[in-house]
């Protein structure tokens, strides 16, 4: 087994988009709930919305109505899509698979800055 493996962060302006994505095994991808995670300097890591293995989502207030959390069954990937983007949207972005391992179940995270 191996950490998820996110991509597609980067920088954005204020009302702009970008799309993560999180690839995992394919054991992991049809056993467990992915969730996208975020963080910044000096506080705790939050959650930012949650997909089931049967397509229950749930997002963070913060985000409702912006972001789509979805799941891609061809490929494995649980994906983020980020819209209307705002500065403190800001974050490190860690993808998470609720498997309960004690170290595998987090990636490495993905930067992502807002800014004008």
């Amino acid at each position: 087994q191996v950490p998820p493996v996110e991509s597609g962060g980067g920088f954005v302006q204020p009302g702009g988009s970008l799309r993560l994505s999180c690839a995992t095994t394919d054991s992991w991808f049809r056993a467990f709930s992915m969730a996208w995670y975020r963080q910044v300097p000096g506080k705790a890591r939050e959650l930012v919305a949650e997909i089931t293995v049967d397509d229950h989502t749930t997002y963070a207030d913060a985000v409702k109505g912006r972001f789509t959390i979805s799941r891609d069954n061809a490929k494995n990937t649980a994906n983020l899509q980020m819209d209307n983007l705002k500065l403190e949207d800001t974050a490190v972005y860690y993808c998470h698979v609720d498997s309960g391992h004690p170290y595998l179940n987090w990636g490495q995270g993905t930067q992502v800055t807002v800014a004008s």
